[in-house]
């Protein structure tokens, strides 16, 4: 069916809750078409709008013009899926464990373990419907619309295809339409296209000659949710609720799959192994005492002791608590992470994807050349600071001894409808950005805005409209002279410049001339500047509309940007120094985007590799393999969609590549669903993209993402420390019992003792390896590969020879132990505490080892840590109470140690330390020697 006859037949159909986005959009492409092709495919009136009838209709055929969440998915469903985790199915197995065999306070703090982390994983998934909640935010609550010849004020959710709707500065768009009148209407498109400055909208058809033309410049169309920055206008409604462009992002939202994090995978990936080996080794050890004459409830009591001290049940505990303290750190930082595992996943990133400006820049627009026909004059300061020093020639001069410079600022500070807003804290400019930066250059000569106005008082203008692209205004000097300044595009100047202002007075414009200033123009825009240009001519009083278009004087051209940070280019830098690559998305033009990549060096990689600066439209007819070659080839990306930059996302992924996408507007949302973690801005981003970032930055600032990457890497090599401190203790306790039952020795372990071991030694140390501070050179690291295990091969073989090491002093002390008290009664009694507490001690003092995997803790950073250092003064503690506090005594069936006994305990305990740290002392030797 036709969208013509689907309106006719309207009147016949139901509206029901499920309408897909097509059955709501009425027109396909309306950019293409005239005002009056809309109005007869539409069965419109651009006089009189809609019937109320017809209005009724339409609304019932197309639906309520809102946004509406499509995922089915309850919050109890949500709730339940958080048990499919293996790492969590595990903890439950622990806990039941525990309680088996009476250990209530074990079994209770495994089970707060599990609650801690299902209530993370539940509001993490909340995160999706509250990105919809954000979007509905969007709408808008009233709209204005002409029906039956007469304007009417009605709820916006009323709003249907082929309604007149009327643009107001200061409103909302409600809908989808395309713009049929257009009077200096300006719109702020920035949430849907990242391009900062307003745009201007006119009625004129559009002509493209490739099969579409990007959003960003659609100027005969308005979308929902975008804010009327100045001027009036109508159109007509062409799509409302989720056919609009904001309701297709949150189609695109809601169907973006969330991956799971590095670490996330890890772990899963982790867990699946330790059921296998667990569940493997402890029938053999229960098997092997049974065969060997142990009893088989004591032997069962071991192995489920052995099977909760493998179980990684303090890994989430203290993986979360390393997360949740890299949270702390990077908010000090200025960057808020609203899902924990994100933290790990930024020091996991091969590829940051980022927004300009804002970000990249300041987002303050600043003129930094004014380009008059005699003299170069270079600017400083920068954004919106009143402070600032006029240059010509490299020499610093006085603004007042250039008349014609101070011509150029009295037109610039007048020709303009901005104000500057100069509070205690801040100045801030009201009004468009460029304008402003107008404003703030004539300041910094000592030409104050408000002062002039009252001066020159403004009798006439031609505002600024996209056909003419000027704007003229009209004066009164003080001495009651008729003065007319003039801004605009550098042609739209010329054609109505008859002279020019050259050596002090005015002399005729030849085509020479022009050609000089065009020229000047190009050159100026290929250096990422905006430029205008400026003209005035004096009036008479009798002046006719004509006057304002003819006749000028030439001035001088006006170059302004948007300044880079100063902290970014350096950071990207670093960034690119840990292996990680920058790739700039935003909604300028590619010559622009390309000189900004340039000077921040994004262009090429550290091997000199040069990367392409891409148009959207180079994007739309490319199959997978051409976007796979893209985004390997590209630094920058201009103009581009939210569709494009959901690809990028995906392509970059596909390529096995770990991507931080940034954003600020509802059409990153999408991308920074999508992206392994994404980041949106905190101070101009919107809240459906805060809702569906990973991580806010409160500063808008390129740098503070390179700081919370160098805090993700850190976290990471924490949590790598405190799996290699947790499993090779685990692993000596393991093999400690296995092979003193292998050699028919009595048990050199009780069941308690075990579970002491696995709360005390492995939580306090673990939990101090997780505050490790950062190494000095991690930032100059390459990316880990996203492909590899938390234990790979040479990591797993680390564990088990130091876990074997382990247990061998454990069973030399027990041997020993048994040579001197006996295998019986009170003297293996005595045996088993020699034995408990050198493993104890050793393990505890092995932390130190764990620091690192080729550093030796003999170096300036021993002492960098004093949480470590207090978590071994508490373990020893609490060890020494274990043998002579009674109760603990009785518990743990130990006795109290002689001084001999303690000879024997520190020697076999400090055997490890001394063994592990010779060996990286020669693997280093080795290393330095190889270079």
């Amino acid at each position: 069916m036709s969208n013509d006859q689907s309106v006719k037949n309207s009147t016949n159909k139901t509206h029901e809750d499920s309408t897909d986005a097509e059955d709501r959009s009425a027109i396909q492409k309306p950019y293409f078409l005239s005002s009056d092709d809309i109005e007869d495919k539409l069965k419109s009136d651009v006089k009189n709008g809609l019937s109320s009838s017809e209005a009724e209709d339409r609304l019932r055929h197309y639906g309520s013009n809102t946004l509406s969440a499509t995922s089915r998915r309850s919050n109890f469903r949500i709730f339940i899926d958080q048990f499919k985790s293996l790492i969590i199915i595990l903890l439950v197995i622990a806990s039941g464990l525990a309680f088996l065999v009476n250990e209530t306070i074990e079994g209770l703090s495994i089970l707060a373990v599990i609650v801690i982390n299902v209530i993370i994983g539940f509001f993490t998934e909340l995160r999706a419907k509250q990105a919809i909640t954000a979007l509905q935010k969007q709408s808008v609550p009233t709209a204005h619309v002409i029906r039956e010849g007469s304007e009417h004020s009605i709820e916006a959710a009323d709003v249907v295809p082929g309604d007149l709707v009327i643009l107001t500065a200061g409103e909302r768009v409600p809908a989808d339409g395309r713009i049929v009148k257009s009077v200096q209407l300006q719109i702020q498109e920035s949430a849907l296209t990242g391009e900062s400055l307003p745009v201007t909208k006119t009625d004129d058809v559009l002509s493209s000659d490739d099969d579409d033309v990007p959003l960003g410049d659609r100027t005969n169309m308005a979308y929902m949710g975008t804010v009327i920055t100045d001027g009036r206008g109508q159109m007509l409604i062409t799509a409302t609720g989720m056919s609009t462009e904001v309701g297709k992002i949150g189609t695109m939202i809601d169907d973006a799959v969330t991956q799971d994090s590095p670490l996330e995978q890890r772990l899963e990936q982790l867990g699946r192994a330790l059921v296998v080996i667990v569940a493997g080794l402890c029938v053999i050890i229960v098997t092997a005492g049974v065969i060997r004459g142990e009893e088989p409830l004591s032997m069962l009591e071991v192995g489920i002791a052995l099977a909760i001290a493998a179980l990684p049940q303090g890994l989430p505990a203290v993986a979360t608590m390393t997360l949740a303290i890299g949270v702390q750190r990077m908010a000090k930082s200025n960057a808020l992470v609203r899902r924990l595992p994100a933290v790990e996943t930024l020091g996991s990133t091969t590829v940051i994807c980022t927004d300009k400006t804002g970000t990249l820049t300041k987002n303050e627009m600043t003129v930094t050349n004014i380009e008059l026909y005699d003299d170069s004059v270079r600017v400083t300061g920068s954004g919106y600071e009143l402070e600032g020093a006029f240059y010509l020639d490299d020499h610093s001069i006085d603004p007042d001894e250039n008349a014609n410079l101070m011509l150029a600022l009295q037109i610039v500070s007048l020709c303009n409808d901005a104000e500057l807003d100069q509070s205690e804290q801040d100045i801030s400019i009201i009004g468009d950005p460029t304008e402003g930066a107008m404003i703030v250059v004539a300041e910094k000569a000592g030409l104050a805005h408000a002062e002039l106005e009252k001066a020159y008082d403004r009798v006439d203008e031609l505002p600024f409209d996209s056909e003419s692209k000027r704007m003229v205004t009209v004066h009164r000097t003080p001495e009651n002279q008729l003065v007319a300044y003039m801004k605009g595009s550098t042609s739209a100047v010329l054609d109505c410049s008859t002279q020019v202002m050259s050596k002090g007075e005015s002399r005729p414009l030849n085509d020479e001339d022009r050609d000089r200033i065009l020229q000047l123009n190009h050159e100026m825009a290929q250096d990422a500047l905006r430029v205008l240009a400026i003209a005035h001519r004096e009036l008479p009083d009798d002046y006719t509309p004509d006057d304002l278009t003819a006749e000028f004087v030439y001035v001088g051209l006006i170059g302004m940007i948007d300044p880079l940070r100063e902290e970014v280019k350096p950071a990207i830098e670093k960034c690119h120094e840990a292996g990680i690559r920058t790739i700039m998305i935003t909604g300028d033009q590619p010559v622009t985007a390309a000189e900004i990549a340039e000077q921040l060096g994004l262009d090429q990689d550290h091997t000199g590799k040069r990367y392409q600066t891409v148009h959207a439209n180079d994007l739309e007819k490319l199959d997978d393999e051409g976007w796979q070659q893209v985004v390997a080839d590209a630094a920058v990306f201009a103009r581009v969609s939210p569709e494009h930059k959901l690809r990028i996302v995906e392509s970059l992924q596909a390529q096995k590549e770990i991507v931080a996408m940034t954003g600020d507007g509802v059409n990153d949302a999408p991308a920074l669903r999508k992206a392994d973690i994404g980041v949106a801005m905190g101070i101009k981003g919107t809240e459906v993209a805060k809702e569906t970032a990973d991580m806010i930055i409160t500063d808008d600032n390129f740098a503070t993402i390179e700081r919370a990457v160098e805090q993700g890497r850190m976290i990471y090599s924490n949590i790598l420390r405190f799996i290699h401190y947790l499993f090779s203790c685990n692993f000596s306790e393991i093999v400690t019992v296995f092979a003193a039952i292998m050699v028919g020795w009595p048990l050199p372990l009780a069941a308690l003792q075990i579970l002491w071991l696995n709360i005390i030694t492995d939580v306090f140390p673990a939990m101090a390896l997780a505050l490790e501070p950062s190494a000095p050179d991690v930032m100059k690291q390459k990316p880990r590969d996203p492909q590899e295990r938390l234990l790979n091969r040479p990591f797993a073989l680390l564990i088990v020879w130091q876990g074997l090491l382990l247990a061998g002093v454990t069973l030399t002390a027990f041997a020993i132990g048994l040579s001197w008290y006996g295998t019986e009664g009170e003297g293996l009694r005595h045996a088993v505490t020699i034995s408990f507490m050198t493993l104890a001690l050793a393990q505890v003092f092995h932390a130190f080892n764990s620091r690192s995997q080729y550093e030796t803790i003999f170096n300036n950073r021993l002492f960098a840590n004093p949480w470590l250092w207090g978590a071994v003064a508490l373990c020893l503690t609490l060890q020494f109470a274990a043998v002579y506090v009674p109760l603990l005594q009785t518990v743990l069936r130990t006795v109290p140690l002689e001084l001999s006994d303690w000879g024997l305990v520190l020697a076999g305990a400090l055997t490890p330390v001394l063994i592990v740290e010779l060996v990286k002392l020669g693997q280093r030797t080795i290393a330095d020697n190889r270079q």
